[in-house]
């Protein structure tokens, strides 16, 4: 019997010690997957604060590093754009005269409204239009040459300076005549009213930087529509 004793009371101690093993080793496991979630967040938090940093300005970054950021952040949130609104200027001959300061006038993305004319800041495709709005009268006056048919003609052109073409001369890129109407003598012009013509134009072209676009338009100034949305300038980028 005491034999028999000491043998099962050595088995238990054997079977304890297995199961203390593995509880062990069990253990062990558990606190390797815990320590390498932690090092996983950790590696995670690390680059989101790389990518932060990036993008942010702190305390002693490199300033280049900054400037070249916040460049690419505003190339790709704003669409260079620009549109001006028209005015009759009796000082000026052969032109409207262009604003950005009267609504719905705006410029963003580096064009810029300087001389009258519209400076492209890169290179690239660009719509380019324009209208023009004009009161006219087809009552013939007695300064009217009665030899001639007394068309009542509307020309708008849009002009492109650059230093690809190698001179001080500027090319027209668009150019629109629009016959609004015939002048009739008799009647009273009064009475007869006057009519009311615009002229449009756009296309796209391929544009250099530091070229310049300008408008000329010729006799008909005087009788210049100067309300919202009837003569405006503009260019925008594609």
């Amino acid at each position: 019997m005491e034999g028999d004793c000491e043998v099962t009371v050595v088995a238990a101690v054997d079977s304890e010690s297995k199961n203390s093993a593995r509880c062990g080793a069990k253990h062990g496991s558990n606190l390797i997957v815990v320590l390498l979630g932690i090092t996983l967040c950790l590696a995670i938090a690390a680059a989101v604060l790389l990518v932060f940093n990036v993008h942010t300005k702190m305390p002693g970054q490199d300033e280049d590093t900054f400037d070249i950021h916040h460049t690419l952040r505003q190339l790709s949130n704003v669409r260079a754009a620009i549109h001006l609104t028209g005015q009759y200027n009796s000082q000026m001959a052969n032109s409207v005269k262009w604003t950005n300061k009267v609504d719905p006038s705006h410029s963003e993305g580096g064009l810029e409204l300087k001389n009258n004319e519209i400076v492209i800041p890169q290179d690239g495709l660009y719509f380019v239009y324009s209208q023009v709005s004009f009161r006219v009268s087809c009552h013939m006056d007695e300064n009217d040459d009665t030899s001639a048919m007394s068309m009542v003609h509307l020309t708008h052109r849009v002009r492109r300076w650059s230093s690809s073409f190698g001179n001080d001369e500027y090319c027209t890129i668009l150019h629109s005549v629009r016959t609004a109407c015939q002048k009739t003598a008799g009647g009273d012009a009064d009475e007869e009213g006057g009519w009311y013509s615009a002229v449009y134009m756009g296309a796209v072209f391929n544009l250099n930087k530091g070229d310049r676009l300008k408008t000329v338009t010729e006799k008909m100034l005087p009788n210049l529509e100067e309300e919202a949305g009837k003569t405006f300038f503009g260019v925008f980028a594609l």
